[in-house]
């Protein structure tokens, strides 16, 4: 009877050594909740311009004659132009910010907007046009706004998307969310902003991801999502099947014990 209760606890502490926390905001020690939250957003930041975004541009004015003379989108590669250093057949009229930050703009030549967010792009442009029409409205958006998800996903992939208002949860829900070998407790983020290259580590466990800064995305951001070492045994034939053989001598053992007596 002791070794029996000595085999059954082992058991318990092999399975207890392989759980794992699937729930996202809730840490191994903390208890999942129904409490109602309920906080202020301060932690979004809006994305600025980067050499190499595609940005449309659409002007309009009191001014009708003269609007169709800077509407006069250039073709750029279109979004997926980018991605794996490989080239698209598609395009797209947007004005592609190059690497030094400039675009080159009807009438006006070139602009530095590399460094500006939309709406300050935006001032700077109206600005520059009231010399030339009345009341000018300029319109910005983003048409290679992407970020890629890679990893233990379901999906992984580049996703352009129209919002650039991207948080971590929404891309990997558009990635298939984590399989259940994906570290939550240790997601990559790698994102590349005026020249300099960052890498940090997010616990989607912990409730204080929604404050974090890297919540919100920006254009680009890579997420890679680490697979836990249970993974590597998986995909071995030979480690997949330790944990039946295990059972299977347990369960030799114990019948031998039994008809032994």
């Amino acid at each position: 009877m002791n070794f029996r209760i000595l085999q059954l606890a082992g058991l318990l502490l092999l399975f207890a050594s392989c759980s794992r926390n699937l729930t996202y905001f809730t840490e191994p020690d903390e208890p999942a909740t129904r409490e109602e939250h309920v906080e202020a957003v301060t932690n979004v930041s809006a994305p600025r311009i980067q050499p190499d975004d595609i940005l449309s541009i659409k002007v309009s004015s009191l001014s009708p004659e003269s609007n169709t003379l800077f509407n006069q989108g250039v073709i750029a590669p279109g979004p997926g132009g980018m991605s794996g250093g490989g080239v698209s057949s598609q395009s797209t009229d947007g004005y592609l910010v190059d690497s030094a930050g400039y675009i080159r703009f009807p009438v006006l030549g070139k602009l530095h907007l590399a460094g500006l967010t939309k709406e300050e792009a935006v001032q700077k442009l109206e600005t520059s046009l009231q010399e030339y029409l009345r009341e000018p409205v300029v319109n910005i958006r983003f048409l290679n706004y992407r970020v890629t998800v890679i990893g233990e996903v379901r999906n992984p992939s580049t996703f352009t998307v129209e919002s650039e208002k991207l948080n971590l949860l929404t891309a990997l829900g558009m990635a298939g969310d984590l399989t259940i070998y994906g570290k939550r407790e240790n997601v990559l983020l790698i994102r590349e902003e005026g020249g300099v290259r960052t890498m940090t580590r997010i616990n989607l466990n912990s409730r204080n991801l929604l404050n974090s800064p890297y919540f919100y995305l920006q254009q680009n951001d890579v997420i890679y999502v680490e697979a836990v070492k249970a993974r590597g045994y998986a995909a071995n034939p030979v480690r997949a099947n330790i944990p039946f053989v295990l059972s299977l001598v347990s369960a030799v053992t114990v019948l031998f014990w039994r008809f032994s007596r």
